[in-house]
This record gives structure tokens, sequence and C-alpha cells, in this order.
């Protein structure tokens, strides 16, 4: 039963986690309405966007951004694996249980880094064609 509650709350939780973006994004947009419910004119909205240091970048290209640096983080991740299972290969002494354990870590590593490298390729490759056919230049 405690099993049960616990994952629960842990899906919630990464639930929330992933969400965030949305709200942080979606919260000061209804925030730029004046008392009275109608919409404010563009200098109190580039105000607004001044004074919280939101910018004028398209999403798309934020999201281009956030992309490229969570496969930088995964790359960095893989090339650790890859030099984690070289140190214990190294540090085996020649037994082959740990031998065998360091190249499982360094495949592994490798096929997460080429998966990782693919990824970055066609998410530039859908990113620039979407900013393209919107008529705003590529990121690259």
């Amino acid at each position: 039963m405690k099993e049960k509650l616990l994952k629960k709350i842990v899906v919630l939780a990464m639930a929330l986690f992933m969400l965030t973006p949305v709200f942080a994004v979606a919260l000061p947009v209804q925030a730029v309405t004046t008392g009275w419910g109608e919409a404010a004119n563009n200098a109190d909205v580039n105000s607004i966007g001044n004074t919280i240091g939101l910018g004028n970048r398209d999403p798309r290209a934020i999201a281009a951004s956030v992309i490229n640096v969570i496969l930088g983080f995964l790359g960095i991740i893989a090339v650790v694996i890859i030099l984690l299972g070289g140190f214990k290969w190294m540090t085996g002494g020649g037994n082959e249980d740990k031998v065998g354990e360091a190249k499982k870590l360094i495949i592994a590593g490798v096929v997460g880094l080429v998966i990782i490298l693919a990824s970055w390729g066609i998410a530039t490759f859908v990113i620039d064609n979407l900013l393209t056919a919107t008529g705003i230049p590529p990121t690259t």
C-alpha cells in the first residue's frame, strides 16, 4: 500500500516538474491585462517584459535552445559513462567479470552517444525546417 502511494507521489512530482515551464510561460501572459480586464497596450506589454526579463525571442527558437542544452548534458553523461567503463577496465586487474562489466558500460555509453547525436540531428532538422517554413531564419 505504501509503495503504491509513494509511486503516485513520485509520478505527481514528475508531472508537476514537467509542467512547470508551461506555467512559467502562461502565467506572465495572463498578467498582461489591466485591472478592468482590457488588454494592455504594446508599451505596457514591453515594459512588463523588460521588467521581468523575458526577452523578445521566438518560442520556437527558445525550444531549440532548450533542446540543444538538454542534449548537450546527455552527451556529457554518455561520455562520462564511457570514461567510467574505461576506468573500470583499467582497474579490473584482468578479472573477467570486471572487464565484462566495463565492456558493457563502454558499449552502453557509445550506443547512448549515437542515439543522442541522432536525436540532435533530427531535432535540428525539424526545428530549422519549422522556422524556415514560418518565415523565421534558422537558429544555426
